[in-house]
């Protein structure tokens, strides 16, 4: 291995989720810097999966916990089946409509393949991570991410999002 390949896996692995900046529902800058301190749930999204439903169960973990430094963001992704095949201007309705979403959402990305967003490239590759080497396997996968920025636990997408282990993380010191 030469001591390039050597230093740019240090430099990657340095990284944490609060290098990120993306952009939200509404095309705004969002800055996950902003979110040091906090415990955050990053999961994946879609309109018209048989999963959907656990927009009720994030909103009311979101509503249950953002008041201790806990929040939730979602990244819609059209991944799966084509099931998120909505412009952002949509998704935002359908889940302020369907839902009364209020966690941040942010803008339409991909979670796999060579279209990978950079978020989801960190999240699953433990050379940049440091902690685990994921893939992400359908809608509504969880990524627990401690108050430092480093990756606590990665969650099925068919745990329901208000799972005791995931309020258990949540309270924990």
């Amino acid at each position: 291995m030469s001591i390039n390949c050597i230093l740019s896996q240090s430099v990657e692995l340095e990284k944490s989720v609060f290098d990120f900046t993306v952009k939200d529902i509404y095309g705004e800058d969002f800055n996950f810097s902003s979110l040091q301190g906090k415990k955050i749930m990053i999961v994946n999204t879609a309109s018209k999966c048989g999963l959907t439903s656990q927009y009720k169960g994030l909103e009311r973990l979101y509503t249950n916990f953002k008041d201790k430094n806990f929040i939730i963001i979602g990244f819609p992704a059209n991944n799966f089946l084509w099931q998120e095949p909505g412009s952002n201007e949509k998704i935002a309705e359908f889940c302020k409509e369907n839902y009364g979403v209020t966690f941040p959402m942010m803008s339409k990305i991909s979670v796999k393949g060579s279209s990978m967003h950079p978020i989801y490239k960190f999240l699953t590759d433990k050379n940049r991570n440091g902690v685990v080497s994921s893939s992400v396997s359908w809608n509504f996968q969880k990524y627990l991410i401690n108050e430092d920025g480093s990756i606590h636990k990665v969650i099925s997408p068919r745990t329901k999002p208000e799972d005791p282990k995931i309020i258990e993380w949540i309270n924990s010191i």
